[in-house]
């Protein structure tokens, strides 16, 4: 796909425990093992450790909380394999919405 010249979205969500999010407002303050893993999974992409997130489950900090199931996570290889080989990702969007559901977006080249 990548030699054809077509763009690869993966649609997820970099922390997503939804049993956290029921009874939170819009505005809830972060908790840290929301920001700790969120800022982890920042610095892992960007420094090119594929390896640590391959096995985020055991490397990163509060990765079972943040994410009970593995399926709103694992769009991010998707999108990250469709890069070039070595390439760059970049941290192009960080938010969160009822402060345990991080809404960040990379770029890949």
């Amino acid at each position: 796909l990548r030699e054809e010249g077509v763009l690869v979205i993966g649609s997820g969500s970099a922390t997503h425990n939804l049993a956290e999010f029921r009874g939170q407002a819009l505005d809830a303050d972060v908790p840290e093992w929301v920001s700790g893993f969120g800022d982890w999974v920042a610095d892992t992409l960007v420094a090119g450790r594929r390896d640590d997130l391959v096995h985020y489950r055991e490397r990163a900090p509060h990765a079972v909380r943040n994410h009970p199931t593995e399926e709103h996570f694992m769009p991010l290889f998707v999108a990250m394999g469709a890069g070039e080989d070595g390439g760059s990702a970049e941290r192009v969007h960080a938010s969160h919405n009822y402060g345990v559901l991080a809404m960040d977006a990379y770029a890949f080249a």
